[in-house]
């Protein structure tokens, strides 16, 4: 793999900025943007004014923990434009959720939200080694929600050359990657598994394939995967953060010359880390759960929304901003089984470790009378298909999950292709216990 950095006089400035440039600057813009809340959203003026807290009581960006949290509920609460703060004639898009959980939650842009959204998405793709005028094919896919259309506009923005393709045409994808070129992917990294699969069933190696960069998001993964993806394809693999309510994909980046986990865009969101129980912020270095304050959203502003997502504050590496450790785990996605917290990257990382198996699974969660029981369905890899391997495998993996993890479970080795493959985000979890 080539090294891919680019240069620092191609960076924008305050992404080299002294800390004390970029915290001066998150002050100016939270204290205009809490303003904003206050001023143009109901729903904020009420929320401040039940905690007597004002957009004057931030004297330091510390102040920030003065201020109430803001969740998905709130959004489901307030469906379906309850929460934003300018007109609807400003805005100029919507996104509703599929509401498979709920009521959908919805967001929306102005102008210049996109703009600075397209500028955040351009600067991620160079940090992860993407120049003007190469080819990137964009299987982000463009369905209800953001990240389809934030990833187009962002790669548009630095100059690429975008090659849009919805999830679920692996075939198509497959076929348009040999032919059109690309240099650049952005896909989640489940779906990337089912491209890998697709190359191998087209008899295409995939390490001869024009891919250099594989941008990954939306998603939990682990390192494990990383090296899996970069090995099958000779590629760099790098990871890229955003949630649909702080913005969409392009909050937070890994830079591909220290792949050392992902640096915030600081000038537009400010981080903190809060115990997930107490809600207490923590200092930098412990892990907890993220929760993001935007600068300079106008259409829906956000004031300590709580991602769910667990991970740390580090010092910033290739950048002066600083970086959150790789995300392997949501609280949503925690599965309590028996006492433990089991999280799906959990299981892949041990299903890596084991060379009988192909990286495509399932977790099926069961109750026997009180008792909780977790199977997993897992692929063989395909040389290694007879029933000694088999057991072989299930035996192996079921021991690095004991040990490691520190749950018993049931290991069940499928035929290759017998797990239903991701078209988008991986449904990891099928939780069949009684709902009472």
């Amino acid at each position: 793999m080539h090294p891919l950095a680019p240069e620092r006089k191609e960076l924008d400035p305050i992404e080299i900025a002294s800390r004390d440039e970029i915290e001066a600057l998150q002050f100016h813009r939270m204290k205009r943007s809490l303003k904003h809340a206050f001023e143009n959203s109901p729903f904020y003026r009420n929320r401040f004014i039940e905690h007597d807290v004002h957009p004057e009581d931030l004297k330091s960006l510390a102040d920030i923990a003065k201020f109430p949290f803001t969740t998905k509920q709130d959004l489901r609460d307030t469906y379906p434009f309850g929460m934003f703060a300018v007109p609807q004639s400003k805005l100029v898009r919507i996104h509703g959720s599929s509401g498979t959980t709920g009521k959908p939650t919805v967001v929306g842009y102005t102008q210049a939200d996109i703009d600075h959204w397209a500028n955040l998405i351009a600067r991620s793709i160079r940090a992860a080694g993407g120049r003007p005028g190469d080819i990137l094919h964009n299987a982000y896919g463009y369905g209800l929600f953001t990240g389809g259309l934030g990833a187009h506009y962002g790669a548009e923005r630095l100059g690429c050359t975008v090659v849009p393709i919805s999830g679920g045409m692996t075939e198509r994808q497959v076929t348009l990657i040999d032919d059109f070129k690309p240099r650049i992917i952005m896909v989640t990294p489940s779906y990337m598994l089912s491209i890998l699969d697709e190359f191998r069933r087209q008899g295409l190696d995939p390490r001869e394939s024009s891919l250099q960069i594989g941008i990954f998001g939306a998603e939990p993964w682990t390192n494990a995967m990383r090296q899996e993806i970069e090995e099958a394809f000779d590629m760099h693999a790098v990871d890229i953060y955003g949630l649909s309510e702080v913005m969409g994909p392009g909050v937070a980046m890994e830079c591909v010359e220290t792949k050392d986990g992902l640096h915030i865009w600081e000038d537009h969101f400010y981080p903190e880390i809060i115990d997930p129980v107490t809600g207490e912020v923590l200092p930098d270095g412990e892990i907890g759960e993220l929760v993001f304050t935007t600068l300079t959203k106008e259409g829906l502003p956000m004031v300590r929304y709580r991602t769910r997502d667990l991970t740390r504050l580090l010092p910033g590496t290739a950048r002066s901003m600083r970086r959150i450790e790789k995300i392997t785990g949501r609280s949503d996605d925690m599965i309590i089984l028996r006492g433990v917290n089991v999280f799906p990257t959990q299981i892949e990382e041990q299903i890596l470790k084991c060379k009988g198996l192909a990286p495509h699974f399932q977790i099926e969660l069961t109750r026997s009378g009180r008792m909780d029981s977790m199977t997993v369905h897992v692929e063989c890899a395909p040389e290694m298909t007879d029933e000694s391997a088999r057991a072989h495998s299930a035996k192996e993996l079921a021991h690095h999950i004991k040990s490691v993890v520190g749950v018993s479970t049931r290991i069940e080795v499928k035929d290759p292709n017998a797990i239903a493959r991701s078209e988008g985000k991986a449904k990891r979890v099928l939780d069949n216990r009684p709902k009472t």
